[in-house]
């Protein structure tokens, strides 16, 4: 029981931590909280692809400079198992705020509209929640792949992933998997790199709604990039 002089003098001094991380929890379980949720964890995601891309790249300076790359990462287990840790909640994070978000809109309408009279939707806004489980499906199968060298289309070699990437890609069903799954890392992109802009604030509303050059800039590069490897391997420009 408090006396009341502690009354008067308000509540306890560790009333009001407890009081804010209550508050700050309840904060990222709103709408807006679960969406700036996924606009940050799709940034760290798309800086990974960025590098990615930027590494997968040097397949076309030759086996040395692609083999001294991967040779380096292993040499510094401490940077990848962060890298890996900080990817992998990050993907944790994006799906499971997506999927709250999926569900709070299900309940809001349970019943769905007999009409949809679509203004400024887009196919890759419509296809986000596809693209995005096509995608779920296409990492695992590239870290069995060319990771951990379960998937054997051809032998794999942990010491030369020069070799392992222009086998794999050789195989018609690889190249062709691999080409699919970069147009929903393109489709996923065009609309996640906007949708983040928005959520963090950065992109203000537009008159042209469809206007988008930033994402359209970034998903391009990111599925040419991607697409040219295996395309590349495949058509025999790279042995």
């Amino acid at each position: 029981m408090r006396t009341l002089d502690e009354l008067a003098e308000g509540p306890p001094h560790d009333a009001a931590p407890a009081a804010d991380a209550s508050v700050s929890q309840r904060r990222w379980r709103t709408t807006v909280g679960l969406k700036v949720l996924m606009a940050v964890t799709g940034v760290v995601l798309v800086t990974f692809l960025v590098l990615h891309l930027l590494g997968n790249l040097l397949v076309y300076q030759g086996p040395t400079a692609l083999n001294s790359y991967s040779a380096f990462l292993v040499r510094e287990p401490l940077l990848l198992w962060v890298a890996r840790a900080v990817l992998l909640l990050s993907a944790v994070l994006h799906v499971g705020a997506a999927v709250l978000l999926w569900a709070r809109d299900r309940r809001a309408r349970p019943v769905r509209y007999r009409r949809v009279a679509r203004r400024s939707a887009t196919v890759a806004s419509r296809t986000m929640r596809l693209t995005g489980l096509g995608l779920g499906g296409f990492i695992v199968f590239h870290i069995l792949h060319l990771t951990a060298g379960i998937i054997e289309p051809v032998p794999f070699n942990e010491h030369d992933v020069y070799r392992n990437v222009v086998g794999g890609f050789s195989v018609g069903w690889v190249a062709a998997a691999y080409l699919g799954a970069m147009g929903l890392v393109g489709l996923h992109v065009w609309h996640g790199a906007w949708a983040s802009l928005r959520s963090l604030g950065v992109s203000r509303p537009s008159p042209q709604p469809k206007r988008r050059p930033v994402a359209w800039l970034l998903a391009l590069l990111l599925w040419g990039g991607f697409t040219s490897i295996p395309l590349a391997v495949w058509l025999g420009w790279v042995r």
